[in-house]
């Protein structure tokens, strides 16, 4: 990072909890400097047999049809600004054709004054939108009603449940206790009427911890693997004890290590995020067995400016896959996953 971030912050009571974390994350310094996507490589074809324009990219997603493989990972929601940026979000994400996640809805189900900043339906009537609550809730007084609350809230096909035990660890108002999560998550797959996605947030899943989600019933895991946006770095900041966000900045899963290990779990089915900032890496997600590849920090940066700033850059990591699937002889997204892979 190219100095340290701020320490002098307002005191507690003054704070704004989700501005500071979409501050924050607009920061560079709270990005790691390691690109694990890096360390792969498509192997090139220089006779792919196709046409550029043979390059097909639709794929489906929670029973909708998708224009690329691609989600606006589940960022913000619960403050005044918020509203502005979910809402350029969800405008980008419809024209473009491609599923959004909403930030967790915890502070909506606890403030119904905030619901408003995560009202984005009638925006993106056709593509999959995701509701998102924190699995550690479960241990905090949530139960069944409050996901299908959050549900109902953003007429989700989908609810994302967020294991985030890092986060929670240095947040100043951190919820620790994950006693017993796991069952718990099993009875909500199975009371739930829309699927269940279970995700980090930047410190990426095990095979392990996937097969033991797997075994209560999970199918759908998004890795939010190592590799992006560092929690870790942006709570400590929040806590004003940066060394401890150094220091626990890189930990966690590379995303491309994470994919690979789920992808390799019997009935897992893998969205890729954590660190994908273009299409290349979108292509080596899928190559390595995501089915759909998630971005937060470069749609956040877009929807600081406008829903015509989203979909332009949606569109270009669109495009940046095109051509990497091109360049690998990979007409269909089945063809992508069967290319070779070559660690640098």
């Amino acid at each position: 990072m190219s100095g340290p971030l701020p320490t002098t912050r307002p005191p507690a009571a003054e704070r704004d909890r989700k501005l500071e974390h979409i501050e924050l994350s607009l920061d560079q310094r709270t990005q790691l400097d390691g690109r694990f996507f890096d360390r792969y490589a498509l192997r090139h074809e220089a006779l792919p047999e196709i046409a550029l324009d043979d390059v097909e990219l639709t794929t489906e997603l929670f029973g909708k049809t998708l224009a690329a493989p691609l989600l606006v990972s589940c960022m913000t929601g619960g403050t005044s600004s918020a509203a502005t940026i979910n809402q350029n979000l969800a405008r980008g994400a419809e024209r473009a054709g491609i599923a959004l996640g909403v930030g967790s809805q915890r502070k909506a189900l606890e403030s119904p004054e905030t619901r408003d900043t995560f009202h984005v339906r009638d925006l993106a009537p056709s593509v999959p939108i995701l509701a998102n609550l924190g699995a550690v809730q479960l241990n905090y007084g949530f139960g069944i009603e409050q996901c299908r609350q959050a549900v109902r809230m953003v007429d989700a096909d989908a609810l994302a449940l967020h294991l985030n035990p890092l986060q929670e660890a240095i947040q100043p108002e951190g919820q620790c206790n994950f006693r017993d999560l796991l069952p718990q998550i099993g009875a909500i797959v199975r009371r739930l009427e829309v699927p269940v996605v279970v995700k980090e947030i930047g410190c990426g899943i095990s095979g392990e911890t996937g097969r033991a989600l797997r075994a209560v019933g999970v199918e759908w895991i998004d890795t939010a693997g190592l590799g992006g946006t560092s929690w870790a770095r942006i709570e400590a900041a929040r806590a004003e004890d940066v060394p401890l966000g150094e220091l626990f900045a890189d930990w966690g899963v590379p995303t491309p290590q994470s994919i690979r290990q789920l992808a390799a779990i019997d009935g897992v089915r893998v969205i890729g995020s954590g660190g994908v900032r273009n299409g290349v890496d979108a292509a080596k997600a899928i190559a390595l067995g995501a089915e759909v590849v998630g971005l937060a920090q470069p749609f956040l940066k877009a929807a600081m400016v406008s829903a015509d700033a989203v979909y332009e850059r949606i569109q270009r990591v669109v495009h940046e896959l095109r051509i990497a699937m091109f360049c690998c002889g990979a007409r269909t997204l089945r063809d992508l996953r069967n290319v070779p892979l070559i660690e640098r």
